[in-house]
């Protein structure tokens, strides 16, 4: 539902919103009430209520019971039953429809006038008749009191057709060439038609007479009217026995009193668009006239405009519901729109809770649209040279800017801005060529800042992607160089990553594999890049340091030559064989009890290449008093042992080896010892 306000009169837009296809499931329908915020707001007052390609002409029976509308593409009337918001039926015809009418108080009796001359009537069950006139007719009126049905169209005559009899009768020959429109006063039963001459011809249907003749294209002619034509009268409208209303096809509305042959109002809409339908609102004394761009509705006496509806499709035809404050519209579109107006009256019995529903609305605020006005600030009062306007009639002072007729300030922009066309052809020219280079082969770009960060993202965002590609339901998380919010850091140099600070190691102590590897790969690009410019041309990486610089030299002369480098130690720098590295990765593959072992036969110290450095901290544990005299007691005590050493030689030269060396049979207590 849309809310617009006119002139302080709120007009709702029942209409406003997504329509969901019919060929949808109800479980998708119910996903994308959930999903969508639009189709969550929508109201569908009448359901199906569109027609397939186009709405042509709409009309509410007598008893406010049903809602027929004419429409195509395929030729088609249905009908809708407003008192279950839904649709009753739907007939398909043989060919397009020019006009309609309802001859009961229902949808029982109802006469169409086609394209290709036929006139078809169709009862409650269906079709029922069929016949032709002889000339292509543009409309036709009912007459109630006789059953005379009178066609006009593209003659002089005006074609009678007795439904009771069931025959043609005389014809009324005209002076005018063709006919558009036709009516029949509802009191006293005065058939008017609208000649393409721009004039009203009256006849009474009980003499078969011409009463009266009415120039509505001399009276339509106003002060500052420009003409381009002759106007032709495209439609016409009684209000009770006195008032008619003519609408010219130049745009404009001659309100007539029937005894005068002088308009008592012309209204002008300004679009120089024939005017397509006529209303009268009885209870406020107000006019709805419609042309194929705006409804305007406005009072009868004095011309003062009440309010406007502007919709987004062109409008076919307009129908009030009688005695509320709703309306519907037949547009160039499929959906018909519906209208609810509070000022204009109450809601109909059938859809009473839309008077609950605007009465919350109103608590509400909403922007305020006004109609033939511009906004500006004093920007754009300065850019376009009006200044010298501010506190005159011309601008109106509001919030923070100034409102200004729009005719004026479309004026104003041409002559302050004559090339703004060109301007505006050549930025969708560029937008163009843009869409047109996005569906070539993109090739991926590293940015100027951050770029190990980058490339490290780009190599993660690719696994993720592989990994949810593997997964039936996995979803891929958007990456940050995509991402608007960190776009400035790999732009700006302020926000350059520095791997050699000390909170960088601290965070990242461990220097991976991975690191490396992409790091090479970082060089390799960059050789290949300065490979690729021109001489005299300045490099993109002057921001680099002078010893990255270096390193890309003596990769691309490596590259180059393919013969080895040679390279001196800086100061302070300790040299290492080069077989380090295998002995470090031999020992990285061994477990910690063996890398011990190890360390401590060959006596080399854990010198371990990391992050922080390769630097190692050696201590000792300070001891008490108490323990070093202990240790030193200790020590003293197996020195001692040591110098006391026994003589075992006696044992050896005896005379005989004795029985406790195990030769003899008795054995000491001891078991292998003899007594000594």
């Amino acid at each position: 539902m849309q809310i617009s306000s006119v002139n302080d009169v709120k007009i709702y837009n029942l209409s406003y919103g997504k329509s969901l296809p019919e060929w949808l499931s109800d479980r998708k329908k119910r996903q994308l009430q959930k999903k969508d915020v639009d189709i969550q707001r929508r109201i569908e007052l009448i359901q199906d209520f569109e027609m397939p390609t186009v709405c042509t002409s709409i009309k509410v029976s007598r008893d406010g019971q049903f809602i027929l509308a004419a429409g195509t593409y395929k030729p088609r009337i249905r009908c809708y039953d407003t008192y279950q918001l839904s649709l009753k039926f739907e007939r398909c015809l043989d060919s397009d429809v020019v006009a309609f009418d309802i001859l009961s108080d229902d949808y029982s009796k109802l006469v169409f006038l086609h394209c290709d001359r036929y006139v078809e009537f169709h009862s409650q069950h269906g079709h029922y008749y069929k016949t032709r006139i002889p000339k292509f007719g543009r409309d036709f009126a009912y007459h109630y009191p006789s059953c005379d049905l009178y066609f006009v169209g593209t003659s002089s005559e005006i074609y009678r057709l007795n439904l009771e009899q069931g025959r043609f009768l005389n014809s009324l020959q005209t002076d005018a060439v063709e006919h558009n429109v036709c009516d029949i006063n509802p009191v006293h039963h005065l058939f008017a038609t609208g000649t393409t001459e721009g004039k009203v011809e009256c006849w009474d249907p009980r003499v078969r007479n011409r009463v009266g003749q009415l120039d509505c294209a001399l009276s339509s002619i106003t002060e500052g009217t420009e003409v381009q034509g002759l106007p032709a009268v495209s439609a016409l409208r009684f209000n009770g026995s006195l008032t008619m209303a003519v609408g010219t096809s130049t745009g404009q509305v001659l309100l007539y009193d029937l005894r005068s042959s002088r308009p008592l109002l012309v209204k002008d809409h300004y679009y120089n668009l024939p005017i397509k339908s006529l209303n009268f609102h009885e209870q406020l004394d107000l006019v709805l006239s419609a042309d194929s761009k705006i409804i305007k509705i406005w009072n009868k006496d004095n011309g003062k405009v009440f309010s406007s509806i502007e919709p987004q499709a062109s409008i076919n035809d307009v129908c009030i519901y009688p005695h509320s404050g709703m309306l519907f519209t037949a547009n160039e579109d499929p959906k018909m729109n519906t209208f609810y107006i509070p000022a204009l009256g109450p809601a109909p019995r059938w859809c009473s809770f839309l008077d609950n529903l605007t009465e919350e609305l109103e608590e509400s605020p909403e922007t305020t649209v006004y109609d033939d006005y511009k906004f500006v600030t004093r920007k754009d009062l300065e850019n376009l040279g009006l200044s010298h306007l501010v506190g005159s009639s011309l601008l109106r002072a509001y919030m923070h800017g100034f409102f200004m007729d729009i005719r004026l300030y479309h004026k104003v922009k041409t002559m302050a801005n004559p090339f703004a066309y060109e301007e505006y052809r050549k930025e969708k020219i560029r937008q163009k060529i843009e869409e047109s280079r996005t569906q070539r082969v993109q090739i991926k770009k590293l940015p100027k800042v951050n770029k190990e960060l980058a490339l490290k993202l780009m190599e993660e965002g690719d696994d993720e992607a592989e990994l949810a590609s593997r997964k039936k339901k996995g979803k891929v998380l958007p990456s940050i160089l995509g991402d608007d919010r960190f776009q400035v850091m790999f732009e700006n140099p302020d926000y350059q990553v520095d791997e050699q600070s000390e909170e960088y190691r601290l965070l990242n102590p461990i220097v991976s594999k991975v690191g490396q590897k992409r790091k090479k790969k970082l060089l390799f690009e960059r050789a290949a890049e300065e490979e690729e410019e021109p001489e005299g041309r300045p490099s993109s990486e002057e921001e680099s340091s002078d010893d990255d610089k270096s390193w890309v030299d003596e990769v691309r002369e490596k590259q180059k030559t393919g013969q080895p480098r040679f390279f001196h130690l800086k100061a302070g720098e300790e040299f290492r064989s080069f077989g380090d590295v295998a002995r470090k990765q031999r020992l990285q593959k061994v477990s910690l009890e063996e890398r011990l072992k190890f360390e401590e036969h060959s006596g080399t110290s854990n010198m371990a290449d990391t992050a922080v450095g390769s630097k190692q901290l050696t201590f000792t544990l300070k001891k008490s008093e108490q323990q070093r005299k202990q240790q030193q007691a200790e020590r003293e005590h197996h020195e001692e042992r040591k110098k006391l050493r026994r003589s075992a030689g006696h044992l050896s030269s005896g005379r005989g080896r004795g029985r406790g060396w195990g030769g003899g049979r008795g054995r000491g207590r001891g078991g292998g010892w003899g007594r000594y």
